[in-house]
């Protein structure tokens, strides 16, 4: 029989790691801004991560070795070591965004057994919030990284909506491993000659330097294309292709295919009761169960409105008619959905480049917003970033009592401070901001709570200012929307 005290051991080396006199490690994180001190034998036995790392680190005069993690925020940080020394990981009141980066972290620390119960308990009861964020867990997961549970969980939903990835404005920018675990796929669930399509423009994408009119192109430029999807190519169903389609489709691009395999689609076209070399592949099971309707794009503005923010974007002098708005609005961020934190912000626009923010302040029929062509950043370490652009603007709706629209965009001489990236030190509390005179500011960390977001009524950066009340707001609800252009 054996006697456990886990939790008292635990409790013990917790203690350990806030001892500040024993330590021979220091860890600097959030570029190199904040330290944390930990003990080179617990880091060791505890994560072959850390030892290699420390084993190739020279210690100082002080015989202390120090770790650079400047990617890597203090508070995950401080998790992890948690972690590291008690074996304890407290999930409660913790936002699922912050759940998702810390599986990351453990998963980069090799720290398994922490990242696959991390893994297991977004899928098992965050599954919703993986829906709502799915690009970026789908492009995350199949980055090089071995979340099998996850890549599942993102297959089967593609399976049945593959149009989420196929026609999403970042499709050519997905890894060629998430495209190939979908094409294994017997039931994905589309036509085999538009996934046909879609695979030769993702492969397109990926060689810029290939000619833009396809009758110059030469064999060498072929075999580039035939190279780059060398993985994915196996896995088309040619067999099950109509003869049009083999005619209109594959023939034009039959040299990035090996000799025998076309000359068996050729054959089987005319003959298909004859045997042949290559493998056919069965055909996908396609279901005819209805997808559900797609969401409302907006609960704050009506295609009108978008139809006049299109308008904007492009510089028209006349308002495009809502039959004829250029844009999609995709919706990525709704306060009501995915909570008011400015954090939250930040963890699911970061990257994105055509964004529209609008918000609905509260108490009044206002709408106001602004329009950022360029990619939010929320990379920024013990600095902000000012970004130049000419072409954002920010502005205020009509709506309920509110007569006309309000459009300002940023003036030229100021077209260096359009945009401000927050430092992450300060991203629990700050949220877009479009200079300083339209900005989503919250002290306590949740925009619906308090009245510190604020448009200036004295704009220094754009034009005009968009409201004439006071200053300082706070919203009902928040909206960003990206900005793709119809094909």
């Amino acid at each position: 029989m054996s006697l456990k005290f886990f939790e008292k051991l635990s409790q013990n080396f917790i203690e350990l790691l806030n001892d500040k006199d024993d330590y021979n490690v220091i860890i600097k994180v959030e570029n190199k801004e904040k330290s944390l001190t930990v003990h080179s034998n617990v880091l060791k036995y505890r994560s072959s991560y850390f030892r290699q790392e420390l084993e190739n680190i020279q210690p100082n005069e002080n015989n202390i070795k120090t770790i650079n993690k400047p990617n890597v925020s203090a508070k995950i940080f401080d998790v992890i070591l948690k972690y590291i020394y008690g074996g304890i990981v407290n999930l409660e009141n913790i936002e699922t965004g912050f759940i998702f980066d810390l599986m990351l972290a453990a998963k980069k620390f090799e720290l398994e057994e922490l990242s696959n119960k991390l893994e297991t308990f977004l899928i098992e009861t965050k599954a919703s919030w993986l829906r709502t964020h799915f690009s970026i867990v789908f492009q995350t997961t199949f980055n090089g990284k071995n979340f099998n549970d996850l890549q599942n969980f993102c297959n089967d939903i593609l399976a049945k909506h593959p149009n989420l990835i196929f026609d999403s404005s970042d499709f050519t920018s997905f890894p060629e491993s998430a495209l190939v675990s979908l094409l294994k796929r017997d039931d994905l669930q589309m036509k085999e000659v538009e996934i046909w399509d879609y695979i030769i423009k993702w492969g397109i994408a990926q060689n810029p330097t290939l000619p833009t009119e396809f009758k110059e192109w030469t064999k060498e430029n072929f075999l580039t294309l035939k190279t780059t999807l060398r993985q994915c190519l196996p896995h088309i169903r040619y067999f099950q292709l109509l003869n049009i389609e083999i005619y209109d489709k594959i023939k034009p691009y039959k040299k990035i295919l090996d000799k025998q395999l076309w000359e068996d689609i050729n054959q089987h076209s005319f003959a298909p009761e004859r045997p042949v070399k290559s493998t056919i592949l069965p055909p996908r099971s396609i279901s005819v169960t209805e997808l559900p309707p797609k969401e409302s794009f907006s609960n704050i503005i009506s295609e009108d409105h978008a139809a006049e923010i299109s308008s904007w974007i492009d510089r028209k002098t006349t308002t495009y008619s809502t039959t004829n708005i250029p844009y999609k609005f995709e919706l990525i961020l709704r306060g009501t959905k995915d909570g008011f934190a400015p954090q939250t912000f930040w963890n699911i626009c970061h990257g994105h480049a055509r964004t529209v923010v609008v918000a609905k302040v509260k108490g009044t029929d206002e709408i106001i917003g602004g329009y950022n062509p360029l990619a939010w950043d929320s990379a920024c370490y013990g600095e902000y970033r000012w970004m130049e652009t000419k072409d954002s603007f920010i502005f205020s709706l009509k709506n309920g009592n509110i007569q006309n629209s309000i459009l300002s965009r940023v003036k030229n001489e100021n077209t260096k401070c359009a945009i401000f990236d927050i430092s992450r030190n300060d991203q629990n509390i700050k949220g877009p901001y479009f200079g300083f005179d339209f900005c989503l500011h919250s002290l306590k960390s949740n925009f619906n709570l308090d009245n510190n977001s604020f448009s200036n009524l004295s704009n220094n950066i754009y034009e005009k200012p968009i409201r004439t009340l006071s200053n300082n707001f706070s919203i009902d609800n928040y909206e960003v929307f990206k900005i793709v252009r119809k094909s």
